[in-house]
């Protein structure tokens, strides 16, 4: 069974308040994990003004999100899928996963 990832993509810089148009919501098969890396479905979401400034290049104590990238969050989730030595399936996780319903990550971040 294919898993269907949902996901928030940067489309254009916003002008003052963000607008729909600012963003692409796209569908697409999850991504797999790799060696030593796991996947996670994504149940919480941190949403914070810091993420405005992300939004535009400069200004900010991170890269600023790439147009077309899915927008940065961390976020809280279960692994559902694991590759990795450290991590078992069903333990939840911390990191910066983005603004998607799954993403797979090493657990460096």
């Amino acid at each position: 069974m294919t898993i269907i990832n949902a996901q928030c993509r940067l489309a254009a810089r916003p002008i003052g308040l963000p607008k729909a148009s600012d963003w692409d919501f796209v569908e697409q098969p999850a991504p797999e994990p790799g060696d030593r890396e796991f996947r996670v479905k994504v149940e919480y979401l941190s949403v914070d003004p810091a993420m405005r400034s992300w939004m535009n290049v400069g200004g900010s104590y991170v890269p600023a999100v790439g147009i077309g990238e899915v927008m940065r969050a961390a976020g809280i989730g279960r692994v559902i899928d694991s590759r990795h030595p450290e991590y078992d399936v069903g333990e939840y996780v911390y990191g910066v996963f983005g603004v998607q319903r799954y993403a797979v990550s090493g657990g460096e971040a």
